[in-house]
């Protein structure tokens, strides 16, 4: 192979430089089997080499767009291993000052793929290497069949959700079982295409699984008009999740507004009014044990009569000012119309399993997936709500290891809000659960989908539990970094091309993709797309008429908090 008819192809050294392996007029059809470099060195996950600049420039006439990308940044090249050729992708370039048409570069190793003895083509393409090559091993472009070989689809379920880049006609998929069993994460600055891409991902999943489960946390309305036909779209005006649902810890975010000693004192309180309340209820007669987080209906009347007993009782330990604190902010939640889809007088009755079964879609009636649209939310229970719904995902899949397993897919947007790293953290209980399920959930059949803008501000374990990462371009170098070291070694090179993409694109690395892979997102039609277009400054303000009339009807609507 060395010493092809095309000519010899040396190793550069301070008097060497390339000889020019083609003769004159060669085609550029014979690119492939030509040629472009040489390895110089070995390590563990990659190595160095050296590159002849005047081959990468004939490469670059070639029709074959994975040709004409040979040996540049992010491109994949082939090195001969024996009968097998081994795949690495580039991860940097610069001048070999030895050699005057040389390029040094270092090379993140891919896998491996046996050779077809008659036609030289790749096949059994496998992750991972087990046979490195030697100094002086010949280094070749790899083309779009190769390409189209490396890619294809190892008989696993899987979802396509665009073409992989370089090429215009090969399909990237994800398999979907991997990158829902450990967890993904989908990775973009605002303005990337993130939450269109976040709708198409999926749109395939519930095209692929139209009896599934997902529920997602949308925080700003965005998907709602995306999953009109597909989904089942909860809001404040429709979701009644009933305030009794709630754990001790979730009660004292939403009752308790001391802080310090003080705090204390009041849960104290809370904790033994709350179980006497709970303990009215004629379930609780029936089931023996009940504890203060128990999800028993009680009354608000009940808990609100028991603070007022205790209150009047003349051997209490503490004034009744921490009495009248639960009680004032009790009495404020039941007469706020904002509150109402919660904690509502009409939700007192044992609605638990029907609660479930419409959030949760089962059965799913062909529309797999919830969105529970928080924007309407009053913003200090927002985080509580959230918790309510992941800790149920949670306690549900637990509580239902003796039945059948019906896996769910939490998918939760703006995800550094909920888990925030320690610097913002602040000890809710959202934050808690949703690290739970990151490191205990695929036990129980939860999967966790997380998308943020802001990666660098999520809790760091949390991240580095998501076996496929989906990133979009990341501006900021503090994301960017995050990102990197969530990764596994071999493919933090392929990463440094996060900051050049364009939108609409994404590097896919991890448990759902056979190799990491660079991406161009399908489009989605209009009917599927979210609300999250932004808004033309220049059309908008050309445009005028109807303004009073606008400001009275939103001054309206702000006044009855959308009643």
């Amino acid at each position: 192979m060395t010493d092809m008819a095309h000519g010899n192809f040396q190793r550069p050294g301070a008097d060497t430089e390339f000889a020019d392996p083609s003769p004159a007029g060669l085609d550029t059809a014979d690119n492939a089997m030509r040629p472009i470099g040489v390895v110089l060195e070995i390590a563990g996950s990659g190595s160095q080499v050296a590159l002849d600049l005047q081959r990468l420039n004939e490469c670059m006439a070639d029709d074959d767009p994975s040709i004409g990308l040979a040996g540049q940044v992010g491109s994949q090249i082939k090195i001969r291993v024996g009968n097998s050729w081994l795949l690495a992708s580039v991860r940097n370039q610069r001048q070999d000052r030895r050699a005057n048409d040389g390029i040094i570069a270092n090379i993140d190793f891919l896998g491996e793929g046996q050779e077809e003895k008659l036609t030289g083509k790749i096949h059994s393409f496998r992750r991972g290497v087990t046979r490195y090559p030697v100094p002086g091993a010949l280094i070749y472009p790899a083309t779009t069949p190769d390409l189209r070989q490396i890619y294809a689809s190892d008989g696993r379920a899987n979802i396509q959700i665009g073409t992989v880049y370089p090429t215009k006609d090969i399909r990237a998929g994800l398999y979907v079982d991997a990158l829902l069993g450990k967890h993904f994460a989908l990775l973009g600055s605002t303005g990337t295409g993130k939450s269109t891409s976040a709708a198409l991902l999926l749109h395939r999943i519930c095209e692929a699984a139209p009896e599934g489960h997902i529920v997602m946390i949308d925080p700003h309305g965005e998907y709602s008009a995306a999953f009109k036909t597909t989904g089942k779209i909860f809001d404040v005006t429709n979701l009644q999740m009933p305030y009794w649902l709630m754990n001790f810890e979730e009660h004292s975010e939403v009752l308790l507004s001391s802080n310090g000693n003080e705090r204390q004192v009041d849960a104290d309180i809370l904790a033994r009014c709350l179980l006497k309340a709970r303990l009215k209820n004629r379930l609780a007669e029936t089931m023996g044990k009940i504890t203060v987080d128990s999800p028993v209906p009680y009354l608000l009347s009940d808990l609100s009569n028991e603070i007022q007993n205790q209150m009047g009782q003349l051997d209490k330990a503490t004034s009744s000012a921490p009495f009248m604190r639960i009680k004032t902010k009790l009495d404020e939640l039941k007469s706020d119309p904002r509150y109402q889809f919660m904690f509502s007088g009409m939700l007192v009755g044992d609605t638990m399993a029907d609660f479930i079964s419409k959030v949760f879609r089962m059965p799913s009636a062909g529309k797999p997936i919830s969105i529970i649209d928080v924007s309407g939310v009053p913003s200090d229970i927002t985080a509580t709500v959230v918790a309510v719904l992941s800790r149920l995902v949670f306690d549900f899949a637990i509580w239902g290891r003796d039945e059948k397993t019906s896996p769910i897919l939490l998918v939760c947007e703006e995800a550094h809000r909920y888990v925030p790293n320690e610097a913002n953290a602040d000890g809710s209980s959202v934050g808690k659960i949703l690290s739970r399920i990151a490191k205990e959930g695929r036990k129980y059949g939860i999967s966790l989908g997380l998308i943020t803008q802001r990666p660098s501000d999520l809790a760091e374990g949390v991240l580095s539990q998501c076996g496929t990462i989906i990133s979009m371009r990341l501006n900021n170098d503090r994301d960017q970094a995050f990102v990197k070291s969530a990764m596994p070694e071999g493919a933090r090179g392929f990463l440094d091309s996060i900051p050049a993409l364009r939108n609409r694109e994404c590097i896919i690395c991890g448990e759902g993709v056979a190799i990491p892979i660079r991406v161009s997102f399908d489009n989605l039609e209009e009917s599927k797309r979210p609300a999250s277009e932004d808004p033309s400054f220049v059309e908008l303000w050309r445009q005028s008429g109807g303004e009073e009339d606008a400001v009275h009807r939103t001054v309206q609507r702000w006044r009855s908090q959308g009643a």
